[in-house]
C-alpha cells in the first residue's frame, strides 16, 4: 500500500536552508535528534519497488536544496543537478548500463559472477525521475581555498550533497539508488554534459512501498556490515582505541 504522506505533510513546511527569524539556530530537542539518527540508520540504497506515483515537484526542489546545503571545499559549492524524466533518456541510460553491468559481472569469478548477476542493481526505467550530480572543478578559477594540497576535495564536497539528498529523501519517504555502473563517457554523451564537469552520481528517485529494514546486498549475501569498533583506532592507524571498549 501507498502509505507516503502528501506534499502537504508538516514535514515540509519548513523550506530548506532557511531559519526561523532568530539570531541563533536553538539547539535540538532530543526528538528532533533522534530523527536524525533514524534518518541515517534507516537510509537505503533503493534499485527495486519503485511506486508510480510521481515526485511533486516542491519535494524534489527540497531535495535539490538539501544537496545545495552541503559543505564544500573553500565555499566552492561546485555540483550541478540535471533531472531526467524523459522515458528515452532513460531508456539511453539504462541501455548504458546493461553495456557496463555485462562487463562488471565477467569482472568477478564464476560463483561471485552468478551471484553478481542475480542482483537488482538499478532501477532507471522504474524510477519517476532520476537526479544526476556533477562537479565542476574550475568553478572558482585554479586556486581554491583547501583544495591547494588535495586536489579531489571538492569531488569529495559534491558527495557530500548526494549524501545530503539521500538523508533528506528518506525524511521524505522517498526512496534514493545511485547507480554507478555506467562508464562516465556514456554519461557525458547522453545527458550533454560538458567535457570539464565530472558526472559524479546518478540517482533513482522514486517512492517505495516500503523501506527494508536490512540493506539489499546484505540480504543477498554479498557482504555483511562490519562491525565499527574495528575500525577505530587511537592516534595511530593501528592503534586501538579505548573508545570502541567505553561504548
Amino acid at each position: 500500500m501507498n502509505t507516503h504522506p502528501t506534499d502537504t505533510h508538516p514535514i515540509n513546511t519548513q523550506p530548506v536552508g532557511t531559519l526561523p527569524e532568530r539570531e541563533h539556530p536553538e539547539p535540538f530537542t532530543e526528538e528532533e535528534r533522534a530523527a536524525v539518527y533514524r534518518c541515517i540508520a534507516e537510509r537505503r540504497d533503493v534499485r527495486r519497488n519503485f511506486l508510480p506515483d510521481p515526485v511533486p515537484d516542491a519535494a524534489l526542489w527540497r531535495l535539490i536544496k538539501a544537496g545545495h546545503a552541503a559543505p564544500s571545499v573553500g565555499f566552492l559549492q561546485p555540483w550541478n543537478f540535471i533531472v531526467v524524466r524523459d522515458a528515452a533518456v532513460k531508456t539511453a541510460l539504462h541501455g548504458a548500463f546493461v553495456r557496463a553491468n555485462a562487463e562488471a559481472a565477467d569482472m568477478f569469478t564464476s560463483e561471485r559472477a552468478k551471484l553478481y548477476r542475480s542482483l537488482k542493481l538499478e532501477g532507471l526505467r522504474e524510477a519517476p525521475v532520476l537526479l544526476c550530480i556533477t562537479c565542476e572543478r574550475d568553478r572558482a578559477g585554479p586556486v581554491v581555498l583547501g583544495r591547494t594540497h588535495q586536489s579531489e576535495m571538492d569531488i569529495y564536497s559534491t558527495v557530500c550533497a548526494v549524501q545530503n539528498i539521500w538523508l533528506a529523501a528518506r525524511a521524505e519517504n522517498i526512496g534514493v539508488g545511485w547507480v554507478s555502473i555506467l562508464s562516465r563517457a556514456d554519461l557525458h554523451s547522453i545527458l550533454g554534459i560538458p567535457e570539464h564537469i565530472i558526472p559524479v552520481a546518478l540517482l533513482c528517485i522514486g517512492y517505495v512501498a516500503q523501506f527494508e529494514t536490512v540493506p539489499d546486498l546484505e540480504q543477498a549475501g554479498w557482504r555483511k556490515r562490519l562491525d565499527v569498533k574495528s575500525l577505530v583506532f587511537e592516534d595511530r592507524f593501528g592503534e586501538a582505541s579505548p573508545l570502541a571498549s567505553s561504548v
